[in-house]
């Protein structure tokens, strides 16, 4: 039975960055159980454990800002969630925020998302970089093939910026991606049609943006 529903901002560090989306998934419900909160679990043959992340984070990919909705079959207060589970975190997931949210049977997270936004560490200078940044955004389409079909990149991009490297460090870019209903903007994609290898770049989610215009 749902008592509570809770929503969770966590970091995702560089211990689970090749951990997938489906063993997230049962990480967390193994920290839930390891620490004595009852998750709520669906009704059927195969019960599940009931929670919501807000968007899937590629493999190879980093956060400081996941969000993740969970309901349990108790009710405790956000302090006591947290303590808990920060007892029983395994590494490379760090809680940074933990509420009640009073909606019990509101909209699933997923669907309450407007974008996301990423901090990229590429490992050199590229010549022409801001050229190429500059041609992407004022086009009309960037049209690219993912799993042999092909789609309009341009308008999941809501915007790119270079940071100048500082102090010796290596420059970054700021990529903030649309999800709409006609897809979710990737930032490997965004760097390869920047002509930029993404394997050779570290890429962190640094925020999560709702349609309410709260930021997590």
């Amino acid at each position: 039975m749902k008592k509570q529903r809770v929503r969770i901002t966590f970091s995702k560090t560089e211990a689970m960055r090749f951990t997938g989306h489906l063993d997230l998934i049962l990480t967390w419900e193994r920290t839930f159980r390891r620490a004595a909160l009852p998750l709520s679990y669906s009704e059927g043959f195969n019960p599940r454990p009931i929670m919501n992340l807000a968007v899937p984070l590629p493999l190879g990919f980093i956060s400081s800002a996941e969000i993740g909705d969970f309901w349990l079959s108790d009710e405790f207060t956000p302090d006591q969630i947290r303590n808990s589970l920060d007892k029983s975190l395994p590494p490379g997931l760090i809680v940074h925020d933990v509420q009640v949210i009073p909606q019990l049977h509101g909209g699933k997270l997923p669907s309450l998302i407007e974008r996301s936004d990423y901090m990229i560490t590429l490992p050199d200078n590229y010549p022409g970089l801001q050229e190429k940044i500059d041609l992407l955004l004022q086009s009309s389409q960037c049209i690219r093939t993912r799993k042999r079909k092909e789609y309009d990149l341009r308008p999941l991009i809501h915007d790119i910026m270079l940071v100048p490297p500082e102090d010796g460090s290596p420059p970054s870019l700021k990529v903030s991606l649309l999800i709409l209903p006609s897809g979710t903007g990737r930032p490997d994609e965004v760097l390869s049609a920047l002509e930029i290898l993404p394997h050779e770049t570290i890429i962190c989610r640094t925020a999560i943006i709702l349609k309410t215009g709260e930021e997590k």
